[in-house]
């Protein structure tokens, strides 16, 4: 099951506190994380793996980046 999380146009640390929030509501599985700057993209991965969890994927999507994150 994969989780969407949508964080175009916000400014950190939102990105980071929606990631948080979902990980915390999930034991594992997947989530993919929408982004649109260079730091929110740094940010959301840092905040994953240090959650234990890893960061699978890291694709760029036109003006967004995709972040796809998984445990378990």
């Amino acid at each position: 099951m994969s989780t969407k999380i949508d964080a175009r146009g916000l400014s950190c640390p939102q990105p980071v506190l929606m990631t948080l929030d979902e990980i915390k509501a999930v034991s594992g599985g997947e989530i993919e994380v929408l982004v649109d700057t260079e730091t929110a993209k740094e940010n959301v991965s840092r905040a994953a793996t240090s959650q234990g969890w890893e960061v699978a994927d890291v694709a760029e999507e036109g003006d967004a980046v995709r972040i796809t994150i998984r445990k378990g």
